[in-house]
Formats: structure tokens, sequence, C-alpha cells
């Protein structure tokens, strides 16, 4: 299967030449989207889904595109397999523009790109096993080799003795995993996965995040994955970009947009993952001192800068005084440690503004919140 999914497209030569002008880094790109723009005409006119979209997405990642509703995330993911038409731009597979394929290369295209949903989309009326063999029998495969590869994909997916039952007896997440074999049925190159959790309570969603890893590293496939749940991002993406209305606001590795989001999308998306002021202390908080018994509130920001977890002891022992961690943790994402601390410091020497620049040889970001009592 493996060697069968590093095949590039079936395409002429010229078609591959056209693009050798692109920036050699570029021409390395499985997925690429060039001016991309995408219109759709509404009741009261047109309406722009997509803008200028410029992005280069690499063989073998896992990419998240993530945004608010009506960001324009299911349009951008439909332009890779052409069920979206863009209005303007292009889109190249393996340097490949795909804007004037013909139905029977769309037809070849798309069997080289899987896709999975948010709503499984299975027949009811049919077995598991009938599923996943439903695409190669319409495809004309023979019946021999079907059932060789829908045992190899039931194995891999976890459902080979869940291979006699129907969609109505299955859980969500075995819904799911049906859903990810038959996307697989053809070795395709790239997997769309389009909210392919959003429907999944939090525990089935990290085991299908799991097997969407396993399958990225054991088949080598592209996976490009829209969600609005940052935390899925942060499970199993390598990179990522925030859309809004229709534009790219921000993207990079997954570990430097969390860490230190730029936009102000970006941050309010992943407000969820962070940690507010508790209320009782924000009730509490005080901008000036009241007494010099008054402890000093730091917040101490790890954006994935330095790779090492911060050295709490050393940190600690260069505020001076008594240090109390109220709030926080320290995370690893791609090998870089990111997260936040609350520190309330007391009977120190040193001032605020003091404090503030000794935790900065530990921290990226540090502030002076105020005082409590």
């Amino acid at each position: 299967m493996t060697a069968a999914i590093q095949r590039r497209l079936d395409v002429p030569e010229p078609q591959q030449a056209e693009h050798t002008e692109l920036h050699p880094e570029l021409n390395r790109a499985h997925v690429r989207f060039i001016g991309l723009g995408k219109t759709y005409n509404g009741q009261q006119g047109p309406v722009a889904a997509l803008h200028g979209i410029d992005l280069a997405i690499q063989r073998g990642e896992v990419f998240g595109i993530i945004g608010r509703s009506g960001a324009g995330k299911s349009s951008l993911i439909r332009t890779i397999n052409r069920l979206e038409q863009p209005s303007t731009g292009r889109v190249l597979i393996d340097q490949v523009d795909i804007r004037e394929f013909d139905e029977d290369r769309l037809v070849a295209l798309r069997r080289r790109i899987g896709m999975i949903f948010q709503h499984f989309n299975l027949m009811s009326a049919k077995t598991v096993w009938q599923n996943v063999e439903l695409p190669l029998k319409v495809a004309g495969v023979p019946k021999d080799k079907r059932e060789h590869k829908v045992r190899e994909l039931l194995e891999l997916v976890g459902l080979q003795e869940k291979h006699k039952a129907y969609p109505a007896q299955l859980s969500g997440g075995q819904k799911q995993r049906v859903g990810i074999a038959r996307a697989l049925v053809h070795d395709p190159a790239i997997l769309l996965c389009d909210e392919a959790t959003s429907a999944l309570d939090p525990q089935t969603t990290q085991s299908i995040l799991g097997l969407l890893r396993e399958i990225n590293q054991r088949l080598g496939l592209t996976i490009v994955l829209i969600t609005h749940e940052m935390a899925v991002i942060r499970d199993i993406c390598d990179r990522v970009v925030v859309l809004e209305h229709g534009r790219i606001v921000e993207q990079g590795p997954v570990w430097e947009v969390f860490g230190n989001p730029q936009h102000e999308v970006s941050k309010t998306l992943l407000a969820p993952l962070q940690h507010g002021l508790p209320e009782e202390l924000q009730s509490r908080l005080r901008v000036q001192p009241q007494s010099s018994d008054d402890a000093v509130v730091l917040r101490l920001q790890f954006t994935g800068a330095a790779h090492d977890e911060p050295d709490l002891a050393a940190l600690f022992g260069a505020l001076g005084g008594r240090v109390r961690l109220l709030q926080g943790g320290v995370e690893r994402i791609q090998g870089h440690a990111l997260g936040q601390l609350l520190l309330a410091v007391t009977g120190s020497s040193l001032g605020a503004e003091e404090l503030r620049q000794r935790a900065g040889n530990w921290a990226q970001q540090v502030e002076v919140l105020g005082y409590v009592v």
C-alpha cells in the first residue's frame, strides 16, 4: 500500500514543465494554492468566500485549517479535489494545475484523494464490509482484490470483528473508522478531513486522532484537516493556517501559533485552551499595593522559543522571598515548552519591575498583573 501511495498523478509531461519557474522549495509542495479565490452567487449578489489564498502543503505532513464558522475552511479544502471550482487562482497537486481537468481526469484525481466527513456518510442498509467495498465495486475492481483490500483496511482501523455489523449497531467512533477505511480504498496520496471529529465525544476524538496519526506515519499520506477545535490542531497537526472572512490571517508551525498567536482571531480561538484569572483572584487584585505585605502577581508566558522546560527552583530562587504558584502549567508541543504560570511573590527585596525583569530570564513574556493581600 505504501508504494502505491507514493505514485504521482499520471499527467502529461508538458503540464509539469509549465510550472518549473516556481521556487524550488515550493516545487516540493504536495498541494499548493496560488492566488485562490472563490465567489458564490447569493440571493443578494456575489458572495466572496475565499480571497487570494497563497499556501503550500508539504508531502507527508498533517496540515490544519482552522477558523470560525463561515471563514472559508470547507470551500478551501474542497478545491483540492475539485468539489469546488475556484473562481480565480490555481490549485496545484504535485505541481500540476487541476483547474482544466476533464471528467475522466477528475475521476482519477478524486480516487487519489480520500475524504472523511463529520457525519460519516455511511449507507445504513449496508454492512461495514459493504460500505468499505462499495467504492471498489463502482471502480470495477475484481472481487478477489476487493476482498483483500477491505480485509486489510478493516484490520488497519480495528474493525475486523465488526465487518457484518450495520451502521446503526456502531458507536460514533466506529462509524468514523468505517469512513476512514472507505476513504483509503484507492490508496490515496492525500486524505481530506472535513470536521471529522466534531460529532464525537472527547475520548473518541482522541482515539480517532491517534488513528489518523498512525495512518499518516505508516502510509505516508498528506492529511489536510479542517476544524474549529484548537485542541484537535494541537494534538495532531504539524502546521496550521488560520482563516477569517476567507483570508489567511496567520500560519506557521503549531507550536509557534499556539505559543505566541499574533492575530485576534487566533487568540480568540485559543482562549478555551487557556486559563484566565480565577474570579476569586480577580476580585482581590489591586493596581497598587495596600501594604508592604501584599504579594506581587506575575504572569509568565512560555511561547516555545526555548526548548527546555523552565527550571522552577532557579526561577523561584532568583525572585527571592516566598513564591507561590497560583495557577498554570507547561506542556510540550512538537518538542517546544508552552504554557503559562501565575505566581504570587511576597517578602522579596525586589520591586515589581525588577521581579518582572528577573522572571524574563526564564519566560518569553512576563506581565505584572497587580497586587493581592
